[in-house]
């Protein structure tokens, strides 16, 4: 969440709304305004909303063109929204493929457990035959 603290050039958080730019940190860069004494007292300006752990973004309200920038902010929003559908698409038909293979790993491990089961079950036998000739033999 953005920070409530004044930045360092003395400011103070006060947003409106629709008037939001967004910092390096892909977070809204609250309107700020300047107040300590001295020429750009009471200036308002944008700047990062993690002061003041900074991402180095700031902007004097007056030079920003708002529409432009919106709209700049915005198809960079709608790329990202492409680039994640993408990357989710990808990660679905990864986990197909995950899950067949744990499907034909799991009738594998099936297989092998009814060949060992069947191997036991003749050594099983092997050995019983083997005795009942040894006390067949002995008597």
């Amino acid at each position: 969440m953005a920070s409530q603290n004044s930045s360092g050039s003395g400011s103070s958080q006060n947003t409106g709304p629709g008037s939001h730019l967004y910092c390096y940190h892909n977070e809204i860069a609250p309107l700020r305004v300047v107040r300590f004494q001295g020429p750009k007292m009471g200036k308002r300006f944008y700047g990062c909303s993690f002061w003041p752990r900074t991402c180095g973004f700031f902007r004097w309200a007056d030079e920003v063109n708002d529409e432009r920038e919106m709209c700049f902010l915005l198809l960079g929003k709608d790329t990202k929204i492409v680039e994640l559908e993408h990357e989710i698409d990808m990660l679905q038909l990864k986990l197909k493929e995950v899950e067949t293979k744990n499907a034909e790993l799991e009738d594998l491990v099936h297989e092998v457990g009814i060949v060992c089961t069947e191997r036991r079950l003749i050594m099983e036998s092997a050995s019983a035959d083997k005795k009942m000739g040894f006390y067949l033999a002995t008597s």
